[in-house]
């Protein structure tokens, strides 16, 4: 069973209404069992029953039978004083935009209070409702029960089967689509990319000057470095440059001066293409591969129709693989 957490009832400063929910929570008991008791009783089956072995209490009770609606009367205006009360302390308070608003909020409450048929049995969601504030505000914690554990594992098993199946019967339609050629990725390209491609090449131009200006801007000096080393490296392991390296006198002078020199111009290339990529100058090399990426395409043509067909194979293998997983129920693991 749940516990109560005395300190969380004192300092939540609402300890007056806890006391009501506790005990409208004892009356909805009684008044639900009750209701439940007395249908049980209506039934021919089970009054005949009951007369067999039990005639004294029939006898007892059949007069109260006949004014139950009376006495379930006491309940309801027991209920409908204490929703009038919370009503009105919802508007002293301005807990809602209006003051017309709690009995819709609570339209639970409203029907529950009505005294006949199915209506009564709508007070089992005041008394869901109840419990659940108690447990919002840490009064009580009913996670740890068995009856909470026993439901939460079977809804999570009912929701599992059925998000299984929803999302199987989505994947198994999304392969018939791309089996039957769906038009789908001509139509993203050419009626939702190719309109926005300004948009699109704006967006990606910020991005890459900001990765450019936040990752090559402050590693400039050891990019440098690197890059003057691998050249150096290349160097000294070309032939070529070995041989000059046996010219009298000048040979060392010429091979060094080369070095750096191509050194330099390898880091000034690197340096000035990041440095156009993190500035506004990019846009237009960025326009250039969008262009590249999004051509208006009115179909698949001839030389494609293969390709696409073989990675819509590969997309279809891969769905197939998702599917096989939803196979798998966890919760049979768990059981």
């Amino acid at each position: 069973m749940f516990t109560i957490n005395r300190e969380n009832l004192r300092n939540s400063h609402q300890v007056f209404w806890f006391i009501v929910d506790f005990v409208m929570l004892g009356l909805l008991f009684i008044n639900i069992c009750w209701i439940i008791l007395d249908s049980l009783y209506a039934i021919d089956a089970v009054n005949e029953l009951l007369a067999s072995y039990m005639p004294t209490i029939v006898e007892l009770y059949r007069p109260i039978h006949k004014n139950f609606i009376f006495y379930d009367l006491i309940f309801v205006s027991i209920f409908l004083s204490e929703f009038v009360i919370r009503w009105l302390y919802a508007i002293r308070t301005k807990l809602y935009g209006r003051w017309y608003f709690y009995p819709f909020i609570h339209w639970y409450d409203v029907l529950g209070c009505i005294p006949i048929g199915s209506y009564r049995f709508l007070r089992v969601l005041r008394v869901i409702s109840i419990v659940y504030r108690l447990h919002k505000y840490k009064v009580i914690d009913f996670t740890k029960t068995r009856l909470y554990t026993f439901l939460k594992f079977y809804y999570e098993a009912f929701m599992e089967e059925l998000s299984d199946r929803i999302v199987i019967k989505v994947l198994s339609g999304a392969q018939e689509e791309l089996s039957h050629g769906s038009p789908m990725v001509h139509r993203i390209q050419n009626d939702i990319l190719l309109p926005r491609k300004d948009l699109l090449t704006s967006w990606l131009s910020q991005r890459v000057a900001e990765a450019a200006e936040h990752g090559y801007v402050p590693n400039r000096g050891a990019l440098r470095h690197y890059l003057e080393n691998c050249v150096d490296q290349a160097l000294n392991n070309n032939a070529e440059l070995s041989r000059l390296r046996l010219i009298p006198v000048l040979g060392s002078q010429i091979t060094e001066t080369l070095e750096e020199a191509v050194g330099d111009i390898v880091a000034q290339v690197i340096h000035q293409i990041m440095d156009d990529l993190a500035s506004a100058r990019n846009h237009g090399f960025i326009e250039d591969i969008v262009d590249t990426f999004l051509k208006a395409d009115d179909g698949l043509s001839e030389d494609t129709s293969g390709q696409e067909q073989q990675i819509i194979k590969v997309v279809n293998e891969i769905i197939d693989v998702m599917k096989d997983q939803m196979q798998i129920k966890r919760w049979r693991q768990d059981l």
